[in-house]
């Protein structure tokens, strides 16, 4: 009886418990009013996809020792250059490409900033999110056109099941790859071999360098991967959330991503679950305007950044991040 009080009382059974209750709320809500709950789900999904693709950014980057402040630069700059190679091409294959590869781009200045110049990390994260606002805005146009959006595309007979098809199986490509990239990175990262080595080199480098692993190459390698993840969230707000640009448009969801991978133990499963709660906070923030509630809407809006800030002072000690992240790798 003890030993189940002392698991309660720990993180992973406060998160089970914390997942249980909310199936339950669903449930009971749905039977009361399944539209709306619909809704609110759906929304959810929506709002938490570039929230855990930023967030998994953060995983790879900091798991290998490199602390991305700039995940608000790789996705403001992924998703304006996704979006003008679409009104540019008309193709979406190379637009999304395009967000990628510019997301890597961003990602490989800032290991070359981190361990070529030794620059410190968190300012090299604060210079690209910079340069990505100054950039977007000056090259912006107004009045561009394109030849349209991802569209969403159900998954056969799982999107006719009962709530969870329209939410969970009728999405975009790039919510779907978001998803699986949740799962895909989870896998290779506790049981791959170069899952061990990525943590090793953000543990103890010296150690891993002493075992012959090549930390500067894979730190680079992780960088180059997170920025495309980053890049990829990008794409999703102006290639298959809005299908527009907009100045400054990420709106802070850069720095959201990074709480959410704290809040998740920089696990990717551990992300994606405080991701869906952040979602679901600022589908809770629209469903509550739409339903006509009397509370000023800035303070409806604020919702998802006072959860931000709640959250991230209450895991103050509770949660313990890699020990080499943000320190200088000095190979003897």
């Amino acid at each position: 009886m003890e030993s189940v009080w002392r698991f309660l009382k720990s993180k992973q059974g406060i998160t089970i418990i914390g997942f249980l209750v909310l199936v339950i709320l669903v449930v009971v809500f749905y039977s009361i009013s399944p539209n709306q709950t619909q809704a609110v789900l759906n929304s959810m999904i929506r709002h938490s996809t570039p929230l855990i693709l930023g967030a998994l950014c953060g995983v790879m980057c900091e798991r290998s020792g490199i602390i991305n402040i700039g995940i608000e630069g790789h996705m403001l700059l992924g998703a304006f250059m996704g979006y003008m190679v679409n009104v540019w091409t008309g193709s979406l294959v190379l637009a999304v490409a395009a967000s990628m590869l510019t997301g890597s781009l961003m990602g490989l200045l800032l290991a070359y900033m981190s361990i070529k110049l030794k620059l410190d990390q968190v300012i090299g994260g604060t210079v690209i999110n910079i340069l990505a606002l100054g950039l977007t805005g000056y090259f912006y146009t107004v009045g561009l056109t394109t030849s349209g959006k991802i569209m969403t595309f159900p998954l056969g007979p799982l999107a006719d099941i009962p709530l969870i098809g329209p939410v969970l199986f009728n999405n975009g490509f790039i919510t779907y790859a978001a998803i699986v990239l949740v799962f895909v990175l989870h896998f290779f990262l506790y049981r791959t071999p170069w899952g061990l080595r990525t943590r090793a080199i953000g543990e103890h480098p010296e150690a891993a360098d002493t075992l012959g692993i090549n930390v500067i190459r894979m730190r680079y390698m992780n960088v180059l991967i997170g920025g495309a993840i980053a890049g990829l969230a990008g794409g999703f707000l102006t290639l298959e959330s809005v299908g527009s640009f907009e100045r400054a448009m990420t709106n802070g969801r850069g720095f959201i991503a990074l709480a959410v991978m704290i809040f998740g133990n920089w696990s990717p499963i551990g992300a994606w679950g405080a991701a869906l709660l952040f979602g679901f906070a600022t589908a809770m923030q629209t469903q509550l305007q739409f339903m006509g509630i009397d509370i000023p809407h800035q303070f409806v809006g604020m919702l998802p950044y006072v959860l931000t800030i709640v959250v991230v002072a209450g895991l103050v000690g509770r949660t313990h991040p890699p020990a080499a992240e943000g320190k200088v790798f000095e190979k003897e």
